[in-house]
């Protein structure tokens, strides 16, 4: 009996039979390369960094023996640390309730009950109320210590920042404070109200008391910080020192001043100079900008001289750098910090800010301060330490003007 195929037919099978392998071998070399690529193969830039994060949080989360902290407080972490990278001091992140008090602090006012906040020996917080502010006239008194608010107990040691958040809130809401007086606990319900907070504090100096009997008073006004409401009290102060007599000259005080509000500073220099340069922005990009004090300032004539030292920063530095270029005041004291850079303040979701580098500040001659400081014209950092109660950098002061005012 013969076969009935013929070699044709064996041919083509074969060749059938050929194609699908070949086909086979293409596909699963394909679904192995795909395996790979998807399974072994590195994840892309964009991708390994949070598969890396959530890698290494399930470890955590498996191995961790102690309480871990909240998905916020990690998110809160990992931007901190992410910033921190940069290198740059300034660049930073801050949560929701310090920004909060910052844009407080440069606004000058906040709700609050208006009491001054210590922490003792003890760690407990003392308050000290201002007069003719809501916990005074609520009967709060100096050096009652307070308990809890709002029925919430103060743990001891108490975190200052925290209780400060629990006191403040919105104008005309209500908080409730237990405090110890002695051994006695009493509570009060005390309306909130908008606290100012000052920035500006001046007087008469008593040049006679110094040694300089017959010299013209002299007056003497300190910055603590630049806000909004920096610009109102210094026209204040300015005026109350001129009705006052002193006209000698005037000792303008910005030791340990942070700094603050950029056009805070720029008002301040617009008292002592009839417009031009006070500072100048150079941004990251080539752009640059000037910014220039107004014209017919209060207090042109008048002697002046700044005292500064290593806390004197930013905003402040702005101002001594002005008067220092235009020749309008010498500068007494110490070197500066020297904080020259400027940030933007951007809010986030939450309202927690992150502060952003994005420029430079130099003085009206283009002298760089970010990094370098301003040298002062009368050095006392070097005088051997003064007798206990003096001030040698006030002195010195009042001497470079007695030298410059009339008698």
């Amino acid at each position: 009996m013969s076969n009935s195929s013929s070699p044709a037919n064996h041919a083509a099978r074969y060749y059938l039979l050929g194609v699908l392998s070949a086909l086979v071998v293409f596909l699963l070399g394909a679904l192995a390369f795909w395996l790979a690529s998807r399974y072994l193969a590195p994840a892309s830039d964009a991708e390994a960094p949070g598969k890396l994060y959530d890698q290494a949080w399930k470890i955590i989360e498996g191995d961790y023996i102690g309480q871990l902290p909240s998905p916020t407080e990690r998110t809160y972490g990992a931007i901190k640390g992410s910033v921190e990278k940069l290198g740059d001091p300034y660049s930073f992140f801050v949560e929701p309730e310090p920004a909060k008090r910052d844009e407080e602090q440069l606004a000058g006012k906040f709700g609050g009950i208006g009491a001054y906040l210590t922490l003792d020996k003890e760690g407990r917080i003392v308050l000290d109320p201002m007069v003719e502010r809501p916990a005074a006239s609520a009967g709060v008194a100096k050096d009652d210590v307070l308990l809890a608010v709002d029925g919430k107990p103060i743990p001891t040691p108490a975190d200052a920042d925290q209780v400060t958040a629990l006191l403040r809130g919105p104008v005309g809401s209500v908080v409730k404070i237990t405090v110890l007086r002695g051994q006695q606990q009493l509570d009060f319900a005390i309306k909130r109200d908008q606290i100012e907070l000052p920035s500006v504090t001046w007087r008469v100096l008593d040049t006679a008391a110094a040694g300089q009997a017959g010299a013209v008073p002299l007056g003497y006004v300190r910055i603590e910080r630049f806000s909004a409401l920096t610009d109102k009290e210094l026209t204040q102060g300015l005026a109350e020192l001129a009705k006052a007599g002193a006209t000698g000259g005037l000792v303008l005080d910005l030791r340990g001043n942070p700094g603050g509000l950029l056009d805070a500073g720029v008002d301040v220099a617009s008292h002592f100079l009839d417009g031009g340069p006070v500072v100048i922005e150079r941004q990251a990009n080539g752009s640059q900008r000037t910014y220039n004090a107004r014209a017919g300032g209060d207090a042109l004539q008048a002697p002046l001289v700044v005292l500064v030292d290593n806390g004197t920063a930013s905003a402040a530095e702005i101002v001594a750098g002005a008067l220092q270029d235009r020749g309008r005041a010498r500068l007494v004291g110490a070197k500066t910090y020297g904080k020259g850079s400027v940030q933007h303040v951007h809010r986030l979701a939450d309202n927690s800010a992150l502060h952003v580098t994005f420029a430079r500040w130099y003085t009206p001659n283009d002298r760089l301060i970010d990094h370098q400081g301003l040298s002062p014209d009368v050095d006392v950092s070097k005088q051997e330490p003064p007798p206990q109660g003096d001030d040698p950098t006030l002195q010195a002061g009042i001497d470079s003007l007695l030298q410059s005012s009339p008698s």
